[in-house]
């Protein structure tokens, strides 16, 4: 019998987007019908869109939305348990409504109000099983509710932190889900022949996560100028990707994408990875074996995630400004202080599929993918393609 699985996402920045694809690829391979669905959809179209410029407004403010995480999300305070009755009042209902319509075996959440919209229906449910992942290393009090049956968490400080408000949860560690084309992504020389890029000389993939924080355009310059080749990824920010064509038609150094489908390949091509704390690219760089170089300009969990990230290593943090990218990136490239790691072979799955057991959802894992030495895979979806640049010499 198939069985059903809803995908409870969010249309801020492109992490939960990711998360949620890789999840349900591995209930696809099990058997699963799998679909996905915007939290932020669910609201309504007045509500939706007033949510997503609400949270622009705070994130925008960095010193005010550093305040909201750390005094009252963490902490679930009284101003915390107000903001979340308020917007699951209005996510609860249309997420029953869908449910009744399409009934589901399975919600995962990989969006704190999805994850409090979910636990307050389970009781309608009782069978259907309710799960969180969270890739944070801090899990702030919106995603814990009474009726989430697991949480995934990517951490022993995160599965911490969700005890912290559910003593008895049930909460397994396993590491972010990655795509399967980051596991095969090419050798660097091939990569870089199928940019059309020189195979010599220091190369910088600058990829923004969908959130438009940081000089992005004025690092992507600045890094050309010194000397850098740059691969620069604008994602959604379509103003930024016209300003990054325009530097390229008079820098050959600059090579611009927009959202592009092509990020193993660009990171397979690249020697650094300069981007957000956000763990699914982090991650996607790891299994490559890229370094990483941290801008700290996502405030709230995007600070917690930056000290994870340097914890583990292969991860630099620079001064958020073109010179600062700039000679950061020289220094890891130039001085050796911080090698490139060894890939992330050991996949993911297995993890889930044993902590999913837990809660009477079986499923199995994918095999191994075949690696041939110094040969490529197919290049990951990040979303629809778009054309690809000549490459300047």
């Amino acid at each position: 019998m198939t069985r059903d699985a809803v995908l409870l996402a969010g249309s801020l920045g492109l992490g939960h987007e990711m998360m949620a694809r890789g999840c349900a690829g591995l209930l696809e391979q099990a058997g699963w019908r799998t679909r996905s669905l915007n939290c932020m959809s669910l609201l309504g179209p007045t509500s939706g869109r007033a949510g997503e410029r609400l949270f622009g407004k705070l994130v925008e403010i960095p010193g005010l939305y550093d305040g909201l995480h750390f005094a009252h999300f963490r902490t679930g305070s009284r101003l915390a348990e107000l903001m979340d009755r308020a917007v699951t009042g209005r996510l609860a209902p249309s997420l029953r409504a869908d449910l009744q319509r399409n009934p589901a075996d399975l919600v995962l959440s990989v969006f704190a109000t999805g994850a409090s919209a979910a636990a307050k229906l389970k009781a309608e449910a009782p069978a259907r099983r309710t799960v969180v992942l969270c890739t944070d290393v801090s899990v702030h009090r919106l995603w814990v509710c009474e009726g989430t049956d697991l949480f995934l968490v990517t951490s022993p400080a995160a599965a911490a932190s969700v005890r912290r408000y559910l003593p008895r949860a049930t909460v397994s560690v396993v590491p972010p889900p990655v795509r399967a084309a980051f596991y095969v992504a090419p050798a660097q020389d091939e990569a870089r022949a199928a940019l059309g890029m020189p195979l010599t000389g220091l190369t910088a993939l600058v990829i923004d996560s969908g959130w438009g924080f940081g000089p992005l355009v004025e690092s992507v310059s600045a890094l050309a100028d010194a000397g850098i080749q740059v691969l620069a990824v604008a994602g959604r920010q379509r103003t930024v990707e016209r300003r990054l064509r325009d530097l390229a038609r008079t820098n050959p150094r600059i090579i611009p994408f927009g959202f592009t489908d092509r990020v193993p390949e660009l990171m397979a091509a690249a020697d650094v990875v300069v981007a957000l704390p956000g763990a699914t690219t982090c991650s996607e760089a790891r299994v490559v074996g890229r370094r990483l170089l941290l801008l700290d300009v996502m405030p709230g969990h995007g600070r917690d995630n930056l000290q994870h990230e340097l914890e583990q290593g292969a991860a630099q943090v620079c001064r958020p400004s073109a010179a600062g990218v700039t000679a950061s990136a020289l220094a890891m490239l130039e001085d050796g202080a911080c090698p490139a790691p060894a890939p992330r072979r050991e996949r993911w799955e297995p993890a889930y599929v044993s902590a999913l057991h837990q809660i009477g959802i079986d499923l199995h894992a994918p095999g191994p993918i075949p690696v041939q030495p110094g040969s490529g895979g197919p290049s990951a979806r990040r979303s629809e393609p778009v054309p690809v640049p000549t490459a300047g010499n």
